[in-house]
């Protein structure tokens, strides 16, 4: 008997998908509900589990192809395989030496299940064996970072990376959890490691190029930013704060939060909380264009862009006003988590009426964020550090970041923008207001 294996509803607003990869080749064992298949949206990456256990008998959409909602992938022969090892527990002792080394012949196969697309393709673009691969990620998965770091160390197998709070700045633009002033830079890769890990490698006086498909994600933020571009009276203006008192704060009472929440405390949290303060002031800030009509929210969802192995996402906070600081951090923190594991779900990113990104992990000193619409501004972050500025009149040393915020100027006008930035500099800069609602 075979059941087929079929694209789920895909959510709303998305109509198709295109195939990532298959976890199983025809002939291989499954298991109910192992995942076989990852189709790529617009904005996530859907796993399609086994429908029961068996062999894959047919695969009748290969990597790439297009597909929507109730399209048969393939199908199942149920019962050929998917029970094998339980049969071998009754058999004879003669078979014991097969269950021995039925785990390590089935490692492999394990491995390339909990692989992400990215990764899995440039494991095979430089042939290696993933099962010597250190996983970062849930469950051991090994992202696109942990093969790069491979790479980088020569092959040599090390420790997965530390989940400290300087690797989520590393992946994500949501993990602004130490200051960037505080950490060295890494310094820019020499361009033979940029070639190597596009998988373009090549000898002295070559000029070889490598021409690959645009990612659905991909094409998707193309696709929106260039309708921001175009759709939008886009103007940016831009404000500096001393993070002084914010560092000051949180390195006297990191500790006791973390003790007490199980949560470490970043500067997002303090971002947020001020924006959502600023935005309830400047409701047209808060605001979006439906056709000929200015919609005013009374909630605050803040949109948190994400860089991911995929691209970028922006997951949302719903009604950040109500959210404590604790919350703020422990949601990001899970949003970057499951972002690099393209784990987070439509729902999660639909919507939004205002958006935060921090380029500053990233190293960034200054830049013009791009409006998501239709949403009417976009708060940008930037990287801390010491700069001379004037202090009651003596030139001092403190950490400064610039702000940048890129609003529609058909609904903002520019007094209300350099307002809505003054009123987050002064509640960064004085954080004991947004503690005590003032």
């Amino acid at each position: 008997m075979s059941t087929d294996i079929t694209v789920p509803q895909l959510p709303e607003s998305v109509s198709d998908a295109t195939v990532a990869s298959w976890t199983k080749k025809k002939g291989d064992s499954v298991q109910r509900d192992e995942v076989l298949v990852e189709l790529e949206t617009d904005k996530v990456v859907l796993e399609v589990p086994a429908p029961a256990d068996g062999v894959l008998e047919e695969i009748l959409h290969d990597e790439g192809d297009t597909v929507t909602a109730d399209t048969v992938l393939g199908r199942v022969s149920e019962g050929a395989g998917g029970g094998g090892d339980q049969g071998a527990d009754t058999g004879a002792q003669a078979a014991e030496p097969q269950r021995e080394t039925a785990p390590a012949e089935a490692e492999p196969a394990a491995t390339e299940a909990r692989m992400g697309p990215a990764a899995r393709k440039l494991v095979d673009e430089n042939n290696l064996d993933p099962s010597i691969i250190p996983g970062s990620g849930k469950d051991g998965r090994i992202t696109k970072e942990d093969v790069l770091n491979y790479l980088e160390s020569g092959g040599k197998e090390a420790a997965p990376a530390a989940k400290t709070e300087e690797a989520p700045a590393r992946e994500s633009t949501s993990s602004a959890q130490e200051a960037p002033a505080e950490s060295k830079s890494k310094p820019a890769p020499a361009p033979s490691e940029t070639a190597a890990k596009a998988g373009v490698s090549h000898s002295p006086g070559e000029r070889p190029e490598k021409r690959v498909p645009m990612t659905r994600l991909r094409a998707r933020i193309a696709e929106r930013l260039l309708q921001a571009k175009q759709e939008t009276a886009m103007l940016t203006t831009f404000n500096e704060v001393n993070m002084q008192p914010i560092m000051e704060l949180r390195a006297r009472y990191k500790d006791r939060f973390e003790k007490t929440h199980g949560v470490k405390l970043g500067f997002m949290s303090f971002f947020v909380t001020a924006a959502a303060e600023a935005l309830k002031r400047f409701p047209d800030i808060n605001a979006s264009i439906d056709g000929n009509d200015l919609v005013y929210h009374g909630y605050t969802d803040i949109g948190i862009a994400v860089s991911s192995e995929r691209g970028l996402v922006v997951p949302i906070l719903r009604d950040a006003e109500t959210l404590s600081m604790a919350e703020i951090e422990s949601r990001i923190r899970d949003f970057g988590a499951r972002a690099q594991e393209g784990r987070i779900g439509i729902d999660e990113m639909t919507g939004g009426t205002f958006t935060i990104t921090n380029g500053g992990v990233f190293g960034s000193l200054v830049s013009t964020p791009i409006v998501n619409p239709p949403q009417s501004a976009i708060l940008g972050m930037h990287k801390i550090q010491e700069r001379p500025v004037a202090d009651n009149g003596e030139v001092v040393i403190r950490p400064m970041m610039y702000l940048a915020l890129s609003y529609d100027h058909r609904i903002v006008d520019g007094k209300d923008s350099v307002q809505f930035l003054v009123v987050i500099k002064e509640l960064l800069e004085d954080p004991a207001r947004l503690i005590l609602d003032l």
